[in-house]
């Protein structure tokens, strides 16, 4: 009887490139969820041991995270992390500013905050408000311990953001300030990430070169009776964010959105 053989794999085995890449691609994602809580990488020994890599291997991945801007390397020193990303899950409905509060300060640089007369159709049709209707916008730079992170555009209902006008919208998060004006939970929100480029007026204000990569985030934010009231679209440094989500695998319930498919819609980013 002759012994069973696996079959060999098809084709020819990955260059140094590509495993670099997967090197980097499992040092970016140990680094981001905190494995290296001293902010110090081991040396390309002990990483090419934790990653079954050799070490020209562990070292061109670390030139990929050097290139990235996600680490430092200094000759007699090591291997330091510059700016762990932030990290956002996605299980809960939380602002952003409420995700960020652990990491430092957060503050809003308030460039808009004004009642437009006539908000854009494509905002009145996500908001379930008449055509023509009156909008209130919003617009904040985010900045994490003094570090420029988003750019936040944000319709809102009239009655749900008129109250916000006359609050502290430098130092609040918008979401908790909803809640708080309104006496009302907010309920649920449909979320859609995609990738985008810098264009430069966005690149200036977050400090990035222009064409740089960002997370492109349109939130349509509902009370918990399911009424809309607040539509967003944030531009958030890809350099220095990262979503992550604790997700099952159940049946979907009817009439929810199922997997794979794309819901939600960009509104414009100003009046």
């Amino acid at each position: 009887m002759r012994d069973h053989q696996l079959p060999r794999p098809a084709g020819p085995p990955p260059s140094r490139a590509e495993r670099a890449r997967r090197a980097a691609d499992t040092l970016r994602q140990r680094i981001t969820s905190g494995v290296y809580g001293d902010g110090m990488l081991p040396d390309e020994r002990d990483l090419g041991h934790a990653l079954g890599a050799t070490r020209n291997v562990v070292r061109e991945a670390l030139g990929l995270l050097r290139d990235e801007g996600l680490i430092v390397r200094r000759r007699g020193i090591g291997t330091r992390i510059v700016t762990a990303k932030y990290g956002h899950g996605l299980e809960r409905l939380t602002g952003l500013a409420e995700t960020l509060v652990d990491h430092g300060a957060v503050t809003n640089a308030v460039r808009a905050a004004r009642i437009v007369r006539h908000a854009p159709k494509a905002v009145t049709e996500r908001l379930h408000l008449p055509d023509g209707s009156e909008a209130v916008y919003l617009e904040r730079l985010r900045s994490l311990g003094g570090r420029p992170l988003s750019v936040d555009s944000t319709w809102l209902a009239p009655d749900i953001g008129r109250p916000l006008l006359d609050r502290d919208l430098a130092h609040r998060d918008v979401f908790a300030l909803i809640e708080e004006t309104t006496g009302s939970r907010l309920g649920s929100a449909e979320v859609t990430v995609h990738a985008v480029t810098a264009e430069p007026d966005t690149a200036r204000l977050l400090a990035i070169p222009t064409g740089a990569a960002l997370f492109a985030i349109d939130r349509l934010t509902r009370l918990a009776d399911g009424r809309p009231v607040d539509a967003e679209s944030l531009r958030v440094r890809a350099d220095q964010f990262a979503f992550h989500a604790l997700v099952h695998r159940d049946a979907v319930p009817a009439g929810s959105v199922p997997p794979g498919s794309v819901h939600g819609t960009s509104v414009p980013t100003g009046p």
